[in-house]
């Protein structure tokens, strides 16, 4: 029954698109059949060129709680932001 099978992420990059974005989740017993179940629910209408699927239980993410503390660091460190490079015209995605 597919309620006992584990928990997929789904992210799609839309086609002309440079990155995968989070679009849902399906239920799938491998990650073969989690593809074909993204693909079948999340571009029917040929929306997406790539697809990923991971597993809900395998993500680990930064507690919301702790966002001040985990970020805050950078601000404070300018040579992390590379708003002092004049970039070339040829890239435009950055």
């Amino acid at each position: 029954m597919s309620s006992d099978w584990p928990l997929w992420e789904v992210f799609v990059r839309a086609r002309g698109g440079l990155d995968h974005r989070h679009v849902g989740s399906v239920h799938a017993p491998d990650a073969g059949i989690a593809i074909r179940h993204a693909r079948d629910t999340y571009t029917r209408r040929e929306e997406g060129v790539s697809l990923w699927v991971v597993r809900s239980n395998e993500i680990t993410a930064s507690d919301p709680s702790e966002a001040e503390e985990m970020f805050e660091p950078a601000a404070s460190k300018i040579y992390r932001h590379p708003t002092f490079y004049d970039l070339p015209d040829e890239v435009k995605h950055m």
